[in-house]
């Protein structure tokens, strides 16, 4: 497949929170180690491949972060 010409370079999703997950993944940016430290050598579209990558974790991430809804609302006790 052929590359897209980009006229900006893709910006680093670094957030400045360089810390590991228990997955591995920084919590800040959510990528992996292995594409934290080969940033400068990926292409435009690998780094652009990272990005969809790291917005799939992130969704997944806030998906299970947020709770689920009670079934049926409670009724508060008359007494």
């Amino acid at each position: 497949m052929a590359e897209q010409l980009e006229f900006f370079p893709v910006p680093s999703p670094c957030r400045g929170i360089c810390q590991s997950d228990e997955r591995g993944f920084c919590r800040g940016c959510l990528r992996s180690r292995d594409e934290r430290f080969n940033w400068q050598k990926m292409s435009d579209a690998q780094k652009q491949e990272v990005l969809r990558l790291c917005r799939q974790r992130l969704l997944r991430k806030l998906r299970a972060a947020k709770p689920e809804p009670p079934e049926e609302p409670q009724q508060p006790s008359l007494f």
